[in-house]
């Protein structure tokens, strides 16, 4: 068995030096609690700007948007910046697993990302979103499939799909092809309809689903952040769970308050589950349905030398 934990806890939105702190005191919890693994909601440092359009519209945009883009942009962290190293020496002082949504920027670009930090070698996986949601789609970019790592955890091996990207059946699929058994699912969504998913999850792959969300105030946002459509006081309301490979809730969801959910990891489950069903071995039709995957990094640009 191995003690896994979801940090359900509010960002500290457009300030990434104390939303780092705020996630280290939640390591060190976790660690004292017996957890070695710890997975915290999407965009946690950096933040979820939630109720914004950036003032944009088809067609233009305001020079307060382009300001309020500035602001986000300089909360971002960058990979090898000094909040990474924070996180990382976090997990290696406490003996936890981390996974963990941060803002990235790189050049000019910022990313929704999930970060994969081993306590013994930093951080060993990334997993940038592959499909913004709606306005989402403004602020940050696109990533692409060489960021679908899954890695080695105390309980096993591990990936991360980050909110509606769950909605994408043939991301799952290949997650579930590249061997995930711990199914991180990071998320801004609290709605009523979230945890069947995360059951139904559980149950198509036959693997544990960690979600975590949020929960976070308006009061929590800085006092000059302008909410552009009607936002309850509580901008997001948590949800977040723990389900096993036969769909069994072991935590949650819980809503309107901060929490960490603890659920032992029995690593054994998710063969006895296959007993019955494996979507990309006993129960698929290769010879019906075949997935083709590009893991190739995207770049949009290549110099070449013929030196």
């Amino acid at each position: 068995m191995t003690k896994a934990a979801v940090v359900q806890a509010g960002s500290v939105p457009f300030d990434p030096a104390a939303a780092t702190a705020k996630a280290v005191s939640l390591i060190a919890e976790c660690g004292q609690a017996g957890a070695e693994l710890a997975v915290f909601p999407e965009a946690f440092i950096g933040g979820y700007p939630k109720g914004s359009s950036f003032g944009s519209v088809i067609g233009n945009r305001t020079e307060d948007g382009r300001r309020l883009f500035e602001r986000y942009t300089r909360a971002a962290i960058t990979i090898d910046g000094e909040e990474v190293s924070q996180l990382e020496a976090a997990a290696s002082e406490h003996g936890v697993f981390v996974v963990i949504g941060v803002i990235e920027r790189l050049a000019n670009t910022l990313y929704c990302t999930a970060l994969m930090i081993d306590p013994q070698e930093g951080l060993v996986g990334k997993h940038r979103k592959l499909m913004p949601t709606s306005v989402e789609r403004l602020v940050w970019g696109f990533g692409d499939g060489s960021t679908f790592d899954v890695v080695e955890s105390p309980a096993g091996r591990l990936g991360t799909v980050i909110c509606w990207e769950n909605y994408m059946p043939l991301f799952r699929q290949a997650m579930y092809a590249k061997g995930v058994e711990i199914y991180c699912a990071p998320t801004a969504d609290d709605r009523p309809a979230w945890p069947s998913s995360m059951v139904h999850i559980a149950l198509e792959g036959r693997v544990h689903v960690l979600s975590a969300c949020q929960t976070i105030t308006k009061s929590e946002y800085p006092e000059d952040y302008e909410f552009e459509f009607e936002t309850p006081e509580r901008v997001m309301r948590g949800g977040s769970m723990i389900v096993d490979p036969l769909g069994n809730i072991l935590a949650g969801p819980v809503y309107d308050e901060e929490t960490i959910l603890y659920a032992d990891i029995d690593t054994g489950l998710k063969t006895r589950a296959h007993l019955d069903m494996d979507v990309t071995g006993n129960y698929s039709r290769p010879d019906i349905f075949r997935l083709a995957v590009n893991t190739q990094p995207m770049n949009s640009v290549e110099f070449t030398s013929n030196n």
